[in-house]
């Protein structure tokens, strides 16, 4: 008896699925990806009204908070808005020199908690010349 042979199918792994799916996901990365922008704090100062301070000494502690709460010292940026960060930061800074002038510069948006803790910080540390960076009535950016 002759048998006839049947032909045997060719075994193969079909990729366009994966293919899909690899581009699905590689569409939903890009989009859910939050692309940083390295830039300047910007701050929006608020207003007052009164004589301008005398002008800034060579040395001093610059405390600038953005409106997110981040802290800047002496144009460094902190890596986080603890307490202990800032008073670390500050007193290394000012090398046990409490003389120096403290100077807060906080954007008009910054939420209070972060204004207060700057000035406890140079409370806590011994810091007697306290100032806060305003701008004039009218002056707006």
């Amino acid at each position: 008896m002759k048998f006839t042979r049947q032909r045997s199918q060719e075994v193969g792994v079909d990729l366009t699925p994966l293919i899909d799916v690899v581009f699905l996901l590689l569409i939903f990365f890009m989009v859910s990806t939050t692309f940083t922008r390295e830039s300047h704090l910007q701050v929006e100062l608020p207003e007052a009204s009164g004589e301008p301070a005398s002008p800034a000494e060579t040395k001093q502690i610059d405390v600038v908070i953005n409106a997110e709460g981040q802290y800047v010292l002496n144009d460094k940026v902190l890596v986080n808005n603890r307490r202990e960060t800032l008073e670390r930061g500050v007193s290394e800074l000012a090398g046990g020199d409490t003389a120096l002038p403290f100077i807060i510069t906080a954007d008009a948006r910054t939420p209070h908690e972060y204004v207060v803790r700057a000035m406890d910080v140079a409370g806590r540390l011994g810091f007697s010349r306290l100032s806060i960076t305003t701008e004039r009535e009218g002056e707006s950016q």
